[in-house]
């Protein structure tokens, strides 16, 4: 006996669906929801009390100077860092493609630290950063050089914490970027060659144009993580010196944990997902006309 159909799949399959869309509204929705429906009060995260402010906090977030100083790191953090495991992550793709023997092995210990938690990786960054027996500063004094606050300085710290995050998650576009490379048909850079062309040539030509997906995977990926970064920022400075280093993430954290005000928190962390949202589909709207062109 057999199910009618509805669409491509018959209804029985339908419902193998339920599980994942039962943890879906419960772990996504669900917050989601609660999330907007906390940022329209005005109450600490402790007590029973819930005063209904509407939209007050968002407007108090347009005088948030604070807000401001992370929203303006959390675009540094994510773009800095989109940049660079583009650059890094297509580069080591490349070199790795070429080689014979090794390549397993080389690949595994540019992807470790992913596994690792950024936590870890965070503090052992720390120990060379810090200002005090910090490794850094130990090599410089080896030539009689001045000892940097790297972490003490806005200046210092936020391109330390872009390198931080980019050096940890680089082994993610690396691996997108060997894949897309291996896909590519041989066929294609021997004919290039015949008729004369050059690496670079073959590389800029036909490589690059293949690689489309490879790219909007992997920048997407890269920005909504580094959009999201918590754990180095509180790890490396803990939104320090004076808040200077915050990311909208680390904000959310203080403003409800240290300050007690979990509206306001609720509010921050929408504008979060509104801003994550917007820079995803903005993105994915460029490439996907850039790959139709191509």
């Amino acid at each position: 006996m057999t199910s009618r159909s509805t669409g491509i799949f018959p209804r029985r399959l339908n419902w193998f669906y339920v599980p994942a869309l039962v943890l879906f509204a419960v772990f996504s929705i669900y917050p989601l929801i609660s999330g907007i429906s906390l940022s329209l009060t005005n109450w600490n995260g402790y007590s029973r009390d819930k005063a209904f402010v509407g939209f007050d906090n968002y407007l108090r977030l347009l005088d948030d100077e604070v807000f401001r100083t992370a929203l303006v790191n959390t675009l540094i953090y994510g773009v800095g860092s989109t940049v660079i495991q583009q650059v890094l992550g297509l580069s080591l793709a490349v070199v790795l493609d070429r080689i014979v023997r090794g390549a397993a092995l080389l690949r595994a210990v540019i992807y470790l630290p992913v596994l690792v938690s950024p936590v870890v990786l965070g503090t052992m960054y720390y120990l060379i950063f810090r200002y005090n027996n910090g490794a850094l500063n130990d090599v410089r004094a080896l030539f009689a050089a001045e000892q940097v606050a790297w972490l003490s300085d806005a200046g210092f710290a936020i391109p330390a914490i872009v390198v931080v995050n980019s050096l940890q998650f680089v082994g993610i576009s690396m691996v997108i970027y060997l894949a897309g490379l291996q896909g590519v048909p041989a066929e294609y850079h021997e004919a290039a060659q015949l008729d004369g062309a050059s690496w670079w040539q073959g590389f800029r030509s036909i490589t690059v144009p293949l690689l489309q997906p490879a790219f909007a995977t992997s920048i997407v990926l890269n920005l909504i993580g580094g959009l999201k970064l918590f754990d180095v920022v509180q790890v490396l400075t803990g939104g320090g010196p004076g808040q200077s280093t915050h990311s909208v993430s680390t904000l959310i954290g203080e403003t409800y944990f240290s300050n007690q005000a979990a509206g306001y928190s609720a509010a921050i962390g929408v504008v979060l997902f509104i801003l994550i949202v917007a820079v995803t589909f903005v993105l994915n709207t460029l490439l996907d006309r850039k790959r139709v062109e191509l």
